[in-house]
């Protein structure tokens, strides 16, 4: 029996395998996932290399009779051979005389000084016209003598500065030549993170080398008047000036700036985008130089702590921290303390949005500033005036000694004389004389004034001491500090509702 058990398991065994077999034949091939294949840039490069430019600059030094100033050391002059492309001139011996054909020597021998023309430094560029017309970054030709633009095909030109703005850091050059290899523009506004771009410059004056990866971030708050493009392109010392290319092979960008701890690239690059750098080269172009706009206000972040505390849905717009004496904003009635939330009917949602609007707008012209104080938002108008140096004056801290105790935010304070005010330039508040607590831990210190607590004006300590002490311990207070020319608000919970 047993035998015929097993043949006839074996046979309902082997039927079932048969039976199944035909569905695993016909079951529908495993298809594997497309893979987008990765982009070959030597097209790009040959189409766009002869339009890069590199830049050489020299800077001429006053040597004495003697030749001091030049450069003996091999180790120096292998570096500067290898990185710079030229030697440093040697030390002149005593008595040896010198022409002129070299930067400013003058022949003569003796106790007079010379001039002689060193190199300073290299960095890239980009030919924009077929004249001869060529974007770079202001900081690769600042404090330069004289300036060599060197084309792919080894020609070299002398060039001259039509322009420099170290605020944006564009600089505007000018060869003498016809039918230049130009580089077409691209839009930098269409631009997308995630998307593959090129850069072609001299690192370390490696001329012509090419760099690639992808857009990191397309609006990162590293300048004042521009929101630069953020990629991790390899971007060294020398690439500067030079373009950032997309896959249709044109400029986005100019390669500007890297964040490094060791002066290599280190994974994070930016570039001024290519349309702003266009708007500065026209004017420059046109006048040599760029006319930007002011109102006369030092300005902060709006934090969410503060915007809570004053009453404002969310945490946006430019914190008014100074308003400089005489100008704009304090003719049209602008307060310290004040947030101003839109201009000229664009929002302002980050402080850096502020000042590219204003240094946008034409110099003379009115602007409409809507603000938010005490609880309201109201329009302002303001007279826009031409960008100058700023020249803030910092009061002296005032310490005395304290004279009674601290109240629930942890500040000792005292009225303020005719004569403090004055010299403080303001007209209300509080002087702190010491500081304990939560006001210690915000940074408050002796010296400081308090102008405003939430949306009130402290007119002297005694009403200071009512506010402080009518206040929800559940709840920060936003109090306006001032402290030299700025004022800041600060959040502060009065003891009792922790931090």
């Amino acid at each position: 029996m047993t035998p015929m058990k097993n043949t006839l398991a074996g046979a309902m065994l082997a039927a079932s395998v048969f039976a199944f077999a035909p569905a695993v034949l016909a079951a529908p091939p495993v298809v594997s996932p497309s893979v987008a294949a990765l982009p070959d840039f030597a097209d790009i490069v040959e189409r766009t290399g002869p339009g890069v430019v590199n830049i050489r600059t020299t800077e001429r030094v006053r040597q004495n009779a003697q030749g001091q100033g030049g450069i003996d050391d091999p180790e120096m002059q292998e570096f500067f051979r290898r990185f710079f492309g030229i030697p440093v001139p040697r030390q002149q011996q005593p008595g040896t005389p010198r022409g002129n054909g070299n930067g400013g020597g003058n022949g003569k021998q003796g106790g007079q000084s010379q001039q002689e023309e060193v190199p300073r430094g290299v960095g890239s560029g980009f030919i924009i016209s077929a004249d001869g017309l060529i974007l770079t970054n202001a900081h690769v030709v600042d404090g330069a003598s004289e300036v060599y633009v060197t084309l792919t095909d080894k020609r070299e030109f002398k060039a001259r500065i039509v322009g420099s703005d170290t605020r944006t850091d564009v600089a505007v050059l000018k060869i003498d030549g016809s039918n230049l290899p130009r580089l077409t523009m691209g839009d930098s506004d269409k631009i997308r993170a995630g998307e593959w771009v090129l850069a072609i410059g001299s690192p370390f004056g490696l001329e012509n080398t090419v760099t690639a990866g992808i857009v990191s971030a397309k609006a990162r708050d590293t300048g004042d008047y521009l929101p630069l493009i953020q990629t991790d392109v390899a971007v060294n010392p020398g690439n500067s000036g030079g373009p950032l290319i997309n896959l249709k092979g044109e400029v986005i960008g100019i390669n500007s700036q890297i964040y490094s701890r060791s002066g290599g690239f280190m994974g994070i690059s930016f570039a001024v985008p290519i349309d702003e750098a266009l708007r500065v080269a026209d004017q420059l172009k046109a006048s040599g130089r760029v006319t930007r706009g002011r109102i006369g206000v030092q300005i902060g972040e709006v934090t969410k702590d503060v915007a809570e505390s004053l009453g404002l849905a969310r945490a946006q717009g430019a914190l008014v921290q100074r308003v400089e004496a005489g100008g704009p904003s304090e003719k049209a009635g602008l307060e310290a303390g004040d947030i101003i939330l839109k201009f000229n009917g664009v929002a302002i949602e980050r402080p850096s949005d502020l000042p590219r609007m204003v240094g946008a707008t034409k110099p003379g012209s009115k602007a409409t500033v809507n603000i938010w104080r005490k609880g309201s938002a109201r329009d302002v108008s303001v007279t826009v005036v031409e960008l100058e140096a700023d020249k803030p004056k910092q009061a002296e801290d005032k310490k005395t000694k304290p004279d009674n105790a601290p109240n629930a935010l942890g500040l000792v304070v005292s009225d303020l004389s005719e004569a403090q005010k004055k010299e403080l330039k303001v007209d209300n508040g509080v002087l702190v004389e010491n500081v304990s607590g939560a006001a210690a831990a915000a940074g408050i210190r002796p010296g400081d004034v308090v102008q405003r607590v939430n949306e009130v004006d402290v007119k002297d300590a005694k009403q200071f001491g009512q506010l402080v002490a009518k206040l929800d311990v559940k709840k920060r207070a936003a109090v306006l500090v001032r402290r030299g020319d700025s004022s800041q608000f600060v959040p502060l919970r009065p003891n009792g509702g922790g931090n």
